[in-house]
């Protein structure tokens, strides 16, 4: 075998491979994302599927154990129990009422849902204390996020 084709073979079991690679932390890494009316019409392989869901966390559900977080995820009448086995901390907004939560993971066999990753999303905007946001103060011209900003 010559210079030209031992290059060319290289090259070629090179390429193979990478393309091979990309394909598979592609595929491994998607998430889909769904709600949880769409969960209850959903059927086989895909429910094993990594996902997102999204809902709000019921109050008084949430119950800290020593290697995980309980709690409920409610939306539109359907419930879905969650367990969180992160590492991080739930974040301070997820404990208010009515906070609408992010979680990513599998759906166990047993239907409750479990969490490798929670967000808990906030459609407030944050806007500069009241005591700052006085006409003529500097932070009333335009800063984008005053030292004194609380969410509303």
């Amino acid at each position: 075998m010559n210079a030209r084709a031992k290059f060319i073979l290289g090259a070629g079991i090179i390429l193979a491979t990478l393309t091979w690679l990309g394909w598979l932390g592609a595929t491994q890494s998607k998430t889909y994302y769904h709600t949880l009316t769409e969960l209850s019409t959903m059927k086989g392989a895909e429910l094993h599927e990594r996902m997102r869901v999204s809902g709000y966390v019921k109050p008084g559900s949430i119950e800290r154990l020593s290697d995980r977080v309980n709690f409920v995820l409610t939306e539109q009448g359907k419930t879905l129990p969650v367990t969180y086995v992160g590492s991080d901390p739930l974040p301070d907004t997820f404990y208010e009422n009515n906070a609408q939560a992010l979680v990513q993971g599998r759906l166990g066999p047993d239907g409750r849902f479990v969490a490798e990753q929670v967000e808990a999303k906030c459609a407030s905007k944050y806007v500069a204390a009241p005591s700052q946001a006085q006409a003529g103060s500097p932070s009333a011209a335009g800063t984008p996020v005053a030292a004194g900003a609380v969410a509303h």
